[in-house]
């Protein structure tokens, strides 16, 4: 375990000590009413068993004596059950793209990834939900699973700070990872640029369901976005070595950005057709702002 004083510099790197204040005062929340494994510090719309008071409702044959208000029976002659706001423990997990091409972008693609999922980690064990964060490539490589509270904090800076980018991406494998592990209901939260040649639906497909809230965060560079290229390239693919000769003009610049903007409107047709939340991002955006504004009004954070 390292050191306190090693942890807290790991962590501003990811993290200032400003922008994890404001986190202090968030926590994600889930669009839908979600039933965990065991009490926790989530508070939801279903009635149970807790320590903070809801409502009365009359009592029927059957019910548990324990919760009968007998103040109210003394003043009314009537039995009435307190009911109490059930608190739901909620589990996050974040599933990272740490294949060679996130290394792209000045600023690269991965850093932005990193600090998004600091942040969405932060604030997530900071209000005692349960978090796993899983980083892939051609497949889930490393995994921090079942964490909770502020105790882990160190070792998901050390994660996520440590891990280098590489090899190719087989995002269905990791997909079909996360599926074979997941437990209970929750928040699912994929961070990537989402260029897979193999595609992304059938991957996809496996993280959605009715127990979980899917977000999927695309993240690209302004250098793909907007490419500066001119003249005859060899243009070699980062990840699996593949080769292409090209001679950029500036009809195939625009007919690269119009198949660049189908294929992120096609993702977020795709997305939003099944239930999931599809938000895209540039590497040069700042990621305070992206989680304080957009992540807020997207309903990730509250």
């Amino acid at each position: 375990m390292p050191s306190t004083r090693s942890t807290t510099r790991k962590l501003t790197e990811l993290l200032d000590a400003r922008f994890m204040a404001r986190l202090d005062s968030l926590d994600v929340l889930s669009r839908k009413i979600l039933q965990g494994k065991m009490q926790g510090e989530r508070r939801s719309k279903k009635r149970g068993q807790s320590v903070e008071f809801a409502d009365h409702r009359p009592y029927v044959a059957g019910d548990d004596l324990r919760f009968v208000d007998w103040s109210v029976y003394g003043r009314l002659d009537q039995l009435f059950l307190k009911l109490f706001l059930a608190e739901q423990d909620l589990t996050v997990h974040l599933l990272t793209d740490v294949s060679m091409s996130m290394s792209v972008g000045d600023p690269s693609k991965a850093q932005f990834v990193k600090r998004l999922s600091a942040a969405l980690g932060y604030v997530s064990l900071v209000n005692n939900n349960r978090v796993t964060i899983s980083l892939f490539a051609d497949g889930v490589r490393v995994r921090l699973a079942n964490m909770r509270g502020r105790a882990y904090l160190p070792q998901m800076a050390e994660m996520l700070l440590t891990a280098d980018c590489g090899g190719f991406s087989d995002f269905e494998k990791a997909c079909r990872d996360v599926e074979s592990r997941r437990i209970g209901s929750g928040i699912t939260v994929v961070l990537s640029d989402f260029l897979f040649k193999q595609g992304y639906e059938a991957a996809l497909r496996r993280l959605i369901g009715a127990r979980y809230d899917l977000y999927v965060i695309q993240v690209l560079s302004p250098q793909e976005i907007e490419p500066k290229l001119v003249g005859d390239l060899k243009l070699l693919d980062i990840e699996d070595a593949d080769v292409a000769e090209i001679t950029v003009s500036s009809a195939l610049l625009k007919y690269y950005r119009r198949n660049l903007a189908a294929y992120c409107a096609e993702l977020n047709e795709f997305c939003t057709r099944r239930g999931a939340v599809y938000v895209r991002a540039n590497s040069t955006d700042s990621v305070e702002s992206l989680v304080l504004n957009y992540l807020r009004r997207v309903r990730l954070l509250a």
